[in-house]
């Protein structure tokens, strides 16, 4: 069974943005690269298969009643399985009354009062609040600092001498966990005491418990009265100091905060350890966006799209010239600097100052206010346009365009060989960021620059900050990873003969193509495929069984666009990473220190992502070129049989009651063939009734490990 690697931040019904905002931001600084955190709406949680690749679920501030209103029996029975099955529950404030026994909210207040018991009940008790009087929905009137006192027994080995016996914590409605003290019986911890007198009622005012540590049969949870997961460098003191009839001492709230960030930090790592995650140990900056480099080839393969670019570009009232409003995104065309000039990942604004995050100076959002961790959408990207020259590794150092732009034209070379008919263009025109929010979303989500863009424009990074997956997941993208997302334009008019779906199926064979094909010893990497777009390879740290994780992933999105639908195909792939699963480079020293026999030693060299993004995008257009011309043929459903893993597998639909085996995909429209079996006897013998079912990708689930296809609730 492959680790779960997302962490579920519920944004539905009932969740307040802010917190969804501070949450995603805090966790994302926590535990990335080991995990993915992402958002997840009531919708998802009640419809997808969430819980196979869940390390664990968190439900920030906001409405407890709007949480029970969305997941009230049948989402909440699945949330206390995953829980109880060994699975992990955060929750902040609201997440935290709702996760009680009973939640007492406001007694004897009739605009607020929220009276009664809870279905999840991790915390075998009460949770009564709010434990500090002058709570008010949606506004900071109510908000304070919470001093929190935490045992020595919850720091651990983490504790630095200098660290504070109390600490700052952001309050805003939360409750007291009655009687928690005396619950260890019930296998409850309490991991902080606020440490100032509550106004609940409560027998003893002192030193009430702030956040608790449950355990619940095989999983665990944690409830905070608090957030702590609010960092003071992500919090805007500012609007309240020009506007401090809102919320009087806002600004003081905020100073406060941010005295004890990194404190704070080390309390809720030692929380999620506790939880059984597996949690960056280094000091936390915010990771900072920089500028994207667009190239190409040769000066001429993008003066059309430079001319179309710099044609839809506007000028702004304040100044800012060379504006592309592209749709979710502004992007800014600028000239080449000295490299100097260019900031890179760890450099630029104080790491807790309120425009931390960022690179270069230019820090404000579209509207004028300071922008914050999880406010990627609103600064404005530059894109630096190299129209003579190629960037120089001085601009690039982690990425060298000449040698990619040298590889795109050796791996041509060998197509033409196989195909002297073959001639190449993907590639030709290419754009570079080192950390980026995510190659797919600034293509997919700005279709005024994504109408501009001829097939194989590609956009590659070296880290993502908010990378997309299928479904509920999004790929974690730590340093070391390709990362690339390539535009192919299919004309509407091969929608049927060309089915747009197969271009997943290109893509996968091109990348297990490209990777065997990559030097003399590596074509015998154990890299195979998972239907219907996962890369995934023999763990080589696991010896005493056969186990495969995930190394890669596609993503392919689609758009229209006078008579073309417009494609972008985003690839992720672990190259030179070791986490958060094993990397190519992993898998060819295991390779070669099994193939080391003492009287030779093979060398390693590792995997270079210049040359290895560059085999992929030639193998891909070769691929597509045949595919547009032939369709889905024999050949290609030969090759991607040759890799998958699914041959003749024995699987069980969940949703008939049907035990079947997998014979292949079909040729119209690429669905998973899975004919179905007699029942009794063993299955590996089992004979085929002549019935067969078809299944798509988007409208069902495959667990392979379990070999169990679910279908989505409608």
């Amino acid at each position: 069974m492959a680790r779960p690697l997302n962490v579920l931040v519920y944004s539905g019904a009932g969740a307040n943005a802010e917190s969804v905002r501070h949450t995603l931001a805090t966790l994302r600084l926590l535990l990335a690269p080991n995990y993915a955190v992402i958002a997840i709406a009531e919708s998802a949680l009640l419809k997808e298969p969430w819980e196979p690749t869940c390390a664990a679920i968190v439900f920030p501030g906001g409405r407890d009643l709007g949480f029970g209103h969305a997941l009230n029996g049948y989402g909440n029975e699945r949330i206390r399985n995953f829980v109880r099955h060994g699975g992990a529950y955060i929750g902040f404030c609201a997440g935290a009354y709702y996760a009680s026994g009973r939640c007492e909210f406001e007694v004897g207040n009739q605009e607020l009062e929220v009276v009664g018991a809870r279905e999840l009940g991790f915390f075998p008790g009460v949770c009564r609040g709010g434990a500090f009087s002058g709570f008010s929905y949606d506004n900071e009137n109510g908000a304070r600092v919470g001093w929190l006192d935490v045992g020595d027994e919850v720091w651990g080995v983490r504790k630095l001498p200098d660290f504070p016996t109390i600490i700052s914590s952001y309050y805003n409605g939360g409750g007291v966990f009655v009687g928690a003290d005396e619950m260890e019986a019930k296998g409850v911890e309490v991991l902080a005491h606020y440490d100032h007198d509550v106004d609940v009622d409560v027998p003893e005012k002192k030193y009430q418990p702030a956040a608790v540590y449950c355990r619940v049969e095989h999983g665990s949870a944690i409830l905070f009265g608090t957030h702590p997961e609010f960092c003071g460098f992500n919090m805007d003191g500012d609007r309240y100091k020009r506007t401090p009839w809102l919320a009087p001492g806002y600004n003081f709230i905020v100073d406060s905060i941010r005295e004890h960030d990194q404190v704070r930090l080390t309390f809720l790592r030692c929380c999620l350890s506790k939880l059984g995650l597996e949690v960056d140990s280094g000091k936390q900056t915010m990771p900072k966006l920089t500028e994207m480099h667009l190239s190409s080839l040769r000066p001429e393969h993008k003066a059309a799209l430079l001319s179309s670019w710099k044609h839809m570009a506007i000028s702004t009232y304040d100044g800012e010239t060379n504006l592309i409003e592209a749709g979710n995104d502004r992007f800014s065309l600028e000239e080449p600097t000295e490299p100097s000039n260019s900031l890179e990942l760890g450099d630029g604004p104080d790491e807790y100052s309120d425009n931390a995050g960022f690179s270069r100076a230019n820090t404000s959002g579209r509207g004028g206010t300071p922008d914050h961790a999880a406010d990627f959408d609103h600064l404005t990207k530059r894109i630096v346009c190299h129209e003579k020259t190629w960037p120089s590794d001085d601009h690039c150092p982690d990425f060298s365009h000449s040698k990619f732009f040298s590889a795109v034209e050796s791996a041509r070379l060998n197509e033409k060989l196989a195909n002297p008919r073959f001639n190449g263009s993907w590639g030709n025109v290419f754009m570079y960021g080192k950390v980026l929010t995510s190659t797919n979303s600034l293509l997919d989500k700005n279709p005024k620059l994504l109408s501009t863009m001829q097939s194989g424009f590609t956009l590659a990074a070296t880290s993502q900050l908010a990378g997309r997956g299928r479904g509920t997941n999004v790929w974690v993208a730590p340093p070391g990873s390709l990362l690339f997302s390539t535009v192919i334009n299919h004309p509407a008019a091969y929608a049927v003969s060309r089915p747009i779906v197969f271009i997943q199926y290109l893509a996968a064979i091109a990348i297990v193509q490209a990777i065997k094909s990559y030097n003399l010893e590596s074509h015998h990497l154990p890299v195979k495929l998972k239907w219907p777009n996962d890369i995934l390879a023999k763990d080589p740290a696991v010896t005493d069984r056969e186990a495969y994780v995930k190394i890669g992933g596609i993503l392919s999105t689609c758009s229209y666009e006078a008579g073309t639908y417009q494609i972008v195909l985003g690839i992720g792939v672990n190259v030179n990473n070791q986490r958060p699963t094993t990397s190519l480079d992993a898998l060819m020293r295991h390779h070669l220190t099994k193939k080391n026999d003492g009287l030779r030693t093979f060398k390693y060299e590792p995997f270079r992502i210049e040359d290895l993004l560059a085999r992929i995008l030639v193998r891909l257009e070769a691929l597509h070129t045949e595919f547009m011309a032939v369709g889905f043929s024999d050949e290609m459903h030969e090759a991607y049989y040759q890799h998958w893993l699914h041959t003749n597998q024995i699987v069980t639909l969940d949703a008939h009651d049907v035990m079947g085996r997998i014979v292949g995909i079909t040729s119209d429209w690429g669905m998973l063939k899975v004919e179905e079996l007699e029942k009794g006897g063993d299955p590996e013998s089992a004979r085929a009734t002549g019935r067969k079912w078809a299944l798509r990708s988007d409208e069902n689930s495959f667990d392979f490990w379990q070999g169990l296809i679910k279908s989505r609730i409608p």
